[in-house]
């Protein structure tokens, strides 16, 4: 693993408002009260959509060095703005590993962000600098995805990933549990924002569930994600005669 504890501290007057944000997300406020502590080589966020959870993540990339745009440690290509005021702020408690990276220069420092709206183009400029081997915008977005986890993610370092399942078949989903195995035995850490059942069942992989509530450990059983789609799948209709008007 390369970090252990994730924080941030904010002095009380550059909060704002109550409901400013990102300060008034759930997730943000309990990041700011108590940290948020990784206990497993492979860390998922789940949560609804507007949870906080895709914003923990860019904040996460930023403060480790990776460019909030997306893309390996060490460079930055298209972001040319400010960290976020959340990710300025971020700081961690790191292993042994993961404080040589910290404290050497941005260029000693491993991993990537792979984001979903903003991944082919990452893949491109991977590939122009010659650290991919594909051409990525000969390839579908899966293609580039699955290339990517096997040439970029190979190597000890924090692999911070934005909802990667969007680009993905359920067969490539499998692929990419097992690569996500392989990449945590390494050494290396991951991240990841998700809503797939696929991903999080994941064996040994820590679960943190996101929302109002703020953030709390989750077994995959329990998701309410798993159980939506688990009675989605055993029955339909029970949810579309909601959504659908009969014919």
């Amino acid at each position: 693993m390369i970090v252990e504890r994730a924080y941030a501290h904010v002095a009380e007057g550059e909060l704002g408002e109550e409901n400013q944000w990102p300060w008034s997300v759930p997730c943000v406020r309990q990041l700011l009260e108590d940290g948020l502590k990784f206990t497993a080589p492979v860390t998922f966020l789940v949560g609804e959509n507007g949870s906080g959870k895709s914003t923990l993540v860019e904040a996460l990339a930023e403060g480790f060095g990776l460019d909030s745009w997306g893309g390996s440690a060490g460079y930055k290509y298209a972001s040319r703005r400010e960290p976020s005021a959340l990710g300025g702020r971020i700081r961690f408690e790191a292993t042994a590993a993961g404080r040589r990276m910290l404290r050497g220069p941005r260029t000693r420092r491993r991993g990537f962000f792979l984001r979903a709206e903003t991944a082919l183009d990452a893949l491109g400029r991977e590939q122009e600098t010659g650290r991919l081997s594909g051409a990525a915008d000969e390839m579908s977005h899966g293609e580039g995805f699955l290339m990517a986890f096997r040439e970029r993610f190979q190597e000890p370092g924090l692999y911070v990933m934005d909802e990667p399942e969007a680009a993905l078949s359920f067969a490539s989903c499998l692929q990419l549990v097992g690569l996500l195995h392989e990449l945590g035995r390494s050494g290396a850490q991951i991240i990841c924002a998700t809503h797939s059942p696929v991903l999080t069942a994941l064996p040994g992989a820590e679960i943190i569930e996101v929302g109002d509530h703020g953030m709390r450990p989750a077994d995959w059983r329990d998701l309410e994600l798993v159980d939506h789609w688990r009675r989605y799948l055993n029955d339909p209709g029970a949810y579309l005669r909601h959504i659908v008007e009969a014919g």
